[in-house]
């Protein structure tokens, strides 16, 4: 039974995975490297409560969740149960940190990352035990969507499987199992068709930036969040599908390198709200709304999905 997890690394994804698993009563120490980073965790963890206690998940006194910050790797993973690598996605960097707990950890204690997409049958070559490691992919923000991937690299156990999947299910969240360490898993390689037709389409002068987003989420986000495309499939109708993709499929983007339009903004600093600005642009007051804004809105669906009010 796993009662105590480390997280290694926190960036932006940790403090909302601890704060989540904490609520399932698990004892959780999270790591990094960077005082900064351990620092800007603190508002974050208490960012992830408050929107955890507007979805309603709340922990008994007694339930044992906590969470505990350090900077030290050998107080974090010490005793734990399972072991949740979530440093930047460089293969490198993954790998140090796997030789660093190697001699810290239990012969049982499971090692995951939450890589975005590096298959885990590359990330197992860097660990002497691979059959006990697993891919537990997150989706951003962790604290509030609850589904997580499970892939099993070629030398994952199933027993390692099974457990990750049971202990999922455990705190109330929805596994997704592969069946094949595939790059990018599912999720990411779903999104990142999307992103690459939407980016070819604006940067053809076919659309605007706004008015893609207003499609996406009032057109294609607004249904999939209630029927998921194999459904929509069924809705719709195959011979509705046969037709339109008999035209339709040679005309999507399906280029194998990065948009020009996504190296321009790169080459210019754009990168996005990190900067201040990328295809949109964002002031200190604006990035400071956005993300209770987007959590605000985020719980309100979840809560209807869930048959909520």
């Amino acid at each position: 039974m796993i009662k105590r997890v480390a997280i290694i690394g926190l960036g932006t994804m940790g403090p909302g995975m601890a704060a989540r698993l904490a609520r399932g009563g698990i004892e959780v120490v999270a790591y990094d490297i960077a005082p900064a980073a351990i620092e800007r965790a603190r508002p974050m963890l208490e960012a992830a409560d408050g929107v955890l206690d507007a979805l309603g998940i709340t922990a008994s006194a007694d339930s044992g969740g906590t969470v505990r910050l350090t900077d030290d790797i050998e107080e974090a993973v010490r005793g734990a149960d399972l072991v949740i690598e979530n440093v930047p996605e460089k293969e490198e960097i993954k790998a140090e940190v796997y030789r660093k707990i190697e001699g810290l950890i239990g012969p049982d204690t499971i090692v995951a990352s939450d890589t975005s997409g590096i298959p885990i049958t590359r990330l197992q070559a860097h660990i002497s035990n691979p059959a006990r490691m697993i891919g537990m992919h997150w989706s951003n923000p962790p604290h509030i969507i609850p589904m997580i991937e499970v892939i099993g690299g070629e030398q994952t156990a199933p027993e390692t499987v099974d457990t990750i999947r049971d202990f999922i299910r455990s705190l109330g969240l929805l596994p997704v199992l592969l069946k094949k360490d595939v790059p990018g898993f599912v999720e990411n390689r779903v999104l990142y068709a999307l992103l690459r037709e939407v980016v070819d389409l604006v940067e053809r002068g076919v659309i605007e930036p706004e008015d893609i987003d207003t499609c996406v989420s009032w057109g294609i986000g607004y249904k999939l969040a209630v029927v998921g495309p194999m459904a929509l499939l069924d809705m719709a109708g195959m011979d509705i599908y046969h037709s339109v993709s008999s035209f339709l499929n040679a005309d999507l983007a399906d280029r194998k390198d990065v948009a020009p339009l996504v190296n321009a903004q790169m080459a210019a600093g754009k990168l996005g709200i990190k900067s201040g600005e990328g295809i949109y642009s964002y002031t200190p007051e604006t990035i400071a709304k956005l993300q209770p804004d987007r959590a605000r809105k985020l719980v309100a669906i979840r809560r209807i999905l869930e048959g909520g009010e």
